[in-house]
């Protein structure tokens, strides 16, 4: 059996961590970070994590992703293992595509710049299948959201 990837994502924010935290739990924020790549299906009330009742390792809602926003190709039982208001989440989500999915997003104050925050995900994940191409992929979609990320919370 293969092992899982792991993989570190990490972006310097020149904003507050009040609103790299409000931009990481938004529907807006997400989804501006997944476009093109992604679009998942939400409850219609949700507008951000806020309006979700979270226990940690049940699970949420199920959103189906599609790829490029129309191609149905997976589902995801949202599941948030650990939440830390204002600092972070933990999402190990059951999913079609995954044996494992687990997203650990944190913010983190920046030393070599005090007015700016660390934001990181860190990634453990393992295809049921096309490990390879799911594992170049993965690494495509997280490189594009940090550069949104980057554009849209410097200097905001």
């Amino acid at each position: 059996m293969s092992e899982p990837y792991s993989i570190r994502f990490e972006s310097t924010l020149r904003a507050s961590p009040e609103r790299v935290w409000e931009w990481i739990t938004s529907v807006e924020g997400i989804s501006a970070e997944m476009r093109p790549f992604f679009r998942m299906t939400i409850p219609k009330h949700m507008q951000s994590l806020a309006d979700v009742r979270v226990e940690p390792g049940t699970r949420m809602f199920r959103s189906y992703v599609f790829l490029f926003g129309f191609l149905p190709i997976d589902y995801s039982d949202m599941t948030l293992v650990k939440l830390t208001p204002g600092v972070g989440f933990v999402e190990q989500s059951p999913m079609g595509s995954m044996k494992l999915w687990r997203h650990e997003r944190y913010i983190a104050p920046c030393d070599s710049e005090p007015d700016s925050v660390l934001l990181v995900d860190q990634l453990t994940f393992q295809p049921r299948m096309a490990r390879g191409l799911v594992g170049w992929f993965i690494r495509r979609v997280f490189t594009h959201r940090h550069k949104v990320l980057r554009e849209n919370l410097n200097g905001s």
